[in-house]
C-alpha cells in the first residue's frame, strides 16, 4: 500500500474547505479531491452545520440554454476561458476563480442564490470540454453565448439582444409586484 503525503492531504483538505464554502456539492468534492467520502462529510458538516444537500447532480446541457441561466452561464464561461488562456489558470482553480469572478459581477441579493452555483459551473466546463456546448457569437452584440454544439448559430441573437417575452416574469417577481 502507498503512503499518502501528509502535504498533498493537506492540500487536498484545503481545496475541499475552499469549494464548501463557495458551495461545491459533495460530489463535486469526490471527483476533485482523494479524500474519503466520510472526511469529505465530516468537512461539510464541520463547515456548514448542516448535512451536504442529496441528490444528482445535473446533467443536461438544456438548463445552460435557458434565458436567464445562458447570461450567467455565458458570462462565467468567458471569465473561465480569459483565465485558461492568458492567465495560466487550469483545473479546478482556473473553475474556483472564474467562479469567484462571477460572484463578484453577478452578486446575489441578500438571502438569495446566485443563479449559477459553483457545482453548475463545474458542470458547464465538463459539458464544454466533452464538446457538448460551446459558444456563438450574437449578431447584434458580438458577445459569445452559450450554445449547444451542433446548433445551427450563423444568424445567432442572445437573450439580452432579444429578450424572451416572459422574461424577468417570475412568481417571485409578481409577488413583489402584488405587495408594492
Amino acid at each position: 500500500m502507498a503512503t499518502k503525503s501528509l502535504v498533498s492531504e493537506a492540500r487536498d483538505i484545503q481545496l475541499a474547505i475552499d469549494l464548501i464554502k463557495l458551495g461545491a456539492r459533495l460530489q463535486l468534492l469526490e471527483m476533485e479531491t482523494s479524500l474519503s467520502r466520510e472526511r469529505l462529510l465530516k468537512l461539510y458538516k464541520e463547515l456548514k452545520g448542516v448535512s451536504p444537500p442529496k441528490g444528482m447532480l445535473p446533467f443536461s446541457t438544456d438548463w445552460f440554454i435557458t434565458w436567464q441561466p445562458n447570461i450567467h452561464s455565458s458570462l462565467f464561461i468567458n471569465i473561465y476561458r480569459y483565465l485558461v488562456d492568458h492567465a495560466g489558470a487550469t483545473g479546478i482553480e482556473a473553475v474556483m476563480k472564474a467562479y469567484q469572478l462571477y460572484l463578484e459581477q453577478m452578486q446575489p441579493a441578500p438571502g438569495e442564490e446566485p443563479v449559477l452555483s459553483l457545482t453548475r459551473a463545474w458542470t458547464l466546463v465538463r459539458f464544454f470540454d466533452s464538446k457538448m456546448l460551446t459558444t456563438a457569437k450574437c449578431r447584434e452584440c458580438g458577445g459569445d453565448f452559450v450554445t449547444h454544439s451542433f446548433e445551427l448559430s450563423h444568424d445567432y441573437a442572445c437573450g439580452l439582444c432579444h429578450m424572451p417575452s416572459r422574461a424577468g416574469k417570475t412568481k417571485k417577481a409578481r409577488g413583489d409586484s402584488l405587495a408594492a
